[in-house]
């Protein structure tokens, strides 16, 4: 288990011990079941980008919080420059760079996100909200709803993420894309 999703599991189980709340109440009121929600608490799996937002509400505190262990302070603007976003691995062939990290009360979380090319099976989700995806390097192949797109760099997609859809690289490079996802 990598160090990040034992940091995000902790982070996931002091926010319950502080609210005083079950594993069952916390997994029914964000419509999830108690065995997915224990194997994201104790770090058995990795928790999806999504259910981090979910869980963000439940508990009244900004992502940041789950993702980082700090808080988001920034209300007029936050910089960030290339390269120094918050580096968060997900599933070994996923890295989400987080761009927001500090503003505080987002409506949207902005990500440079890289898709290794092992990544073979194309695992759908789904989500609150809505996605934007800009592809700027290699080539990804999407699924969204039982539709199949191929993105080339410069190409984008804005879709419904309540939509079942996944990603996955076409060829032997990895791909690189913005993705803008909303609440």
């Amino acid at each position: 288990m990598n160090n990040q999703r034992e940091a995000i599991a902790e982070r996931i189980r002091g926010l319950r011990d502080a609210s005083d709340v079950s594993e069952a109440d916390v997994a029914q009121r964000t419509g999830i079941t108690i065995e997915t929600y224990r194997k994201y608490e104790t770090g058995i799996l990795d928790v999806p980008m999504s259910y981090i937002t979910i869980l963000a509400a439940f508990y009244h505190v900004d992502p940041t919080v789950i993702l980082t262990g700090s808080d988001a302070h920034a209300k007029a603007f936050h910089l960030t420059r290339k390269g120094t976003g918050a580096i968060i691995e997900r599933r070994n062939v996923y890295q989400y760079e987080a761009l927001g990290t500090r503003f505080a009360n987002r409506v949207m979380e902005p990500f440079i996100v890289t898709v290794e090319p092992s990544l073979r099976d194309m695992h759908l989700n789904t989500h609150p909200g809505q996605e934007f995806n800009y592809v700027i390097s290699g080539k990804l192949k999407l699924s969204i709803d039982g539709h199949i797109v191929e993105l080339d760099p410069g190409d984008s997609i804005y879709f419904d993420a309540m939509k079942p859809h996944g990603m996955q690289t076409v060829g032997d490079a990895p791909a690189k894309f913005l993705a803008v996802i909303t609440a």
